[in-house]
């Protein structure tokens, strides 16, 4: 899509701002370091002459604004803040050890280890907080439809109003559709023309994946011929592959698809992520963890930790950990013995009471849940058990939810691939609607988030979870 005004406007804007947070870094940081409240703890050794300080200053706020350049912080593309911020980090972590370099090679250059480690705190602070001061600012106008794209949309295909609704609830993706048209043709060709001069149109996004091959291609010359940007909605084949490697060994480009980038280091980074982030999650949440078990002894004794049978990555099978929720004479598993009626009441419930339609049910007000239960499944404390299937290996911190063999067995095909990786405690559905998304809507985003995975990303959701639990969406 052609880029906007509005975009190459705060792009521009971008670098000032940045000269600014880095100038800003530099006086934050001398002034921290010759304050009264540093120096009566870390007496001073070495002055450093204002002057001089920023005369070298000025020298590395240009190297850094090439930094910032080469780690794209300046490119027209649209990020999410967290992968902004990674950016950030990196790009003002090799400008210090610049800095580093060039005061051991060059001795003359006065310089204090702490101003040096305060600059990169101040730099990373003062750049990011720029930047979400414009991003705020370019969602306030987007908002207000100032700056938006005006396209018109050709099909009328479920998907394609599916794309419209959703730039209609979502201004500041920037986009308007001024017009529907069901099909290419000549009508529809001079109502563009008509729009066109009227309203300043920008592009045309076919969404009729089954338009005829030579109408199309009269599409995207008409698009040409008027200086429109054109899009298009990947057909069924080609948005079920996004991950593919091009092979030219044979002479003729041979295309393989991925199922997902986690594969080498990234298998290796997300499984140290896992690793870390569960062993401090299982130590900070302890405590709660202890009292909710104690709870649960009060209330109907032991077993305290419920085990059910999940089905992980490649279909392997593996029991989850749970804090029980359930009273112990409606309980299923191996834990409790023959659990026929408790079976049979379960699927009685299923059918009258489930809120979820497809192979995953969800009972709502289910009447089997203790009155502690309630509380721990509508808050996730349930779940902080599952930090030890983390550590073990059996599940991640983020991926698909684990559902039940029985569940897994009404899948269909397409559905399966997001057994290619690990189960997660939480995931891209469950920061995005938890019980309340129907169950293609949770295969779509957990496909997406197999086919799009980076630490980032994990990071992101991990982050998020919590907000989303307090929020208690979807929670039953």
């Amino acid at each position: 899509m052609r880029i906007k005004r509005i975009d190459l406007t705060f792009t521009a804007l971008l670098v000032p701002l940045d000269i600014l947070a880095l100038t800003g870094a530099a006086i934050s940081a001398y002034s921290l370091r010759f304050s009264q409240a540093v120096t009566e703890s870390l007496p001073i050794l070495q002055n450093v002459p204002f002057a001089q300080y920023m005369s070298n200053a000025e020298v590395f706020v240009g190297v850094w604004i090439l930094l910032f350049a080469l780690a794209g912080l300046y490119s027209t593309t649209r990020r999410r803040a967290w992968s902004e911020l990674g950016r950030l980090i990196v790009a003002c972590g090799a400008g210090t050890m610049i800095v580093i370099a060039t005061v051991f090679f060059r001795r003359e250059i006065p310089v204090s280890r702490f101003i040096v480690l305060a600059v990169f705190a101040f730099s990373v602070i003062y750049a990011l907080l720029g930047r979400l001061l414009l991003r705020v600012a370019r969602h306030a106008l987007l908002r207000a439809h100032v700056g938006h794209r005006l396209f018109v949309v050709v099909g009328n295909s479920k998907i394609a109003q599916d794309v419209i609704d959703t730039y209609q609830t979502n201004p500041i993706i920037g986009i308007t559709v001024l017009q529907q048209f069901n099909t290419w043709s000549e009508t529809t060709r001079r109502a563009i023309k008509k729009l066109k001069a009227a309203n300043g149109l920008d592009g045309i996004l076919l969404a009729d994946p089954d338009l005829a091959k030579e109408q199309a291609l009269d599409l995207i010359a008409f698009s040409e011929e008027e200086n429109l940007s054109f899009s298009y909605l990947a057909d069924l084949f080609a948005a079920t592959f996004t991950n593919i490697k091009v092979s030219t060994e044979t002479g003729v480009p041979i295309i393989e698809v991925q199922r997902t980038p986690l594969d080498g280091w990234g298998r290796i980074a997300k499984r140290a992520f896992d690793i870390i982030g569960a062993s401090l999650l299982l130590l900070i949440t302890s405590p709660l963890s202890l009292f909710s078990m104690l709870v649960i002894a009060i209330e109907d004794g032991f077993p305290l930790i419920f085990q059910n049978e999940r089905v992980g990555e490649r279909g392997q099978l593996f029991h989850t950990y749970k804090l029980r929720t359930m009273w112990k004479k409606f309980s299923i598993g191996p834990q409790f013995g023959d659990t026929k009626e408790n079976l049979a009441l379960e699927k009685k419930l299923i059918k009258e009471k489930s809120i979820k339609a497809g192979p995953v049910y969800k009972i709502a007000d289910d009447p089997r849940i203790m009155p502690s239960g309630n509380f721990l499944r509508r808050w996730s404390i349930d779940e902080l058990p599952q930090f030890w299937n983390v550590l073990i290996g059996d599940m991640s911190l983020v991926g698909p939810r684990p559902h039940q063999p029985r569940e897994v067995q009404k899948y269909l095909p397409s559905q399966r691939r997001v057994l290619a990786v690990r189960p997660g405690i939480t995931g891209m559905a469950q920061i995005s609607g938890r019980s309340d998304l129907n169950f293609d809507e949770e295969i779509r985003l957990d496909t997406w988030y197999i086919e799009n995975w980076s630490l980032a990303l994990d990071l992101y959701i991990v982050l998020k979870t919590p907000f989303v639990v307090l929020q208690r969406k979807g929670a039953y």
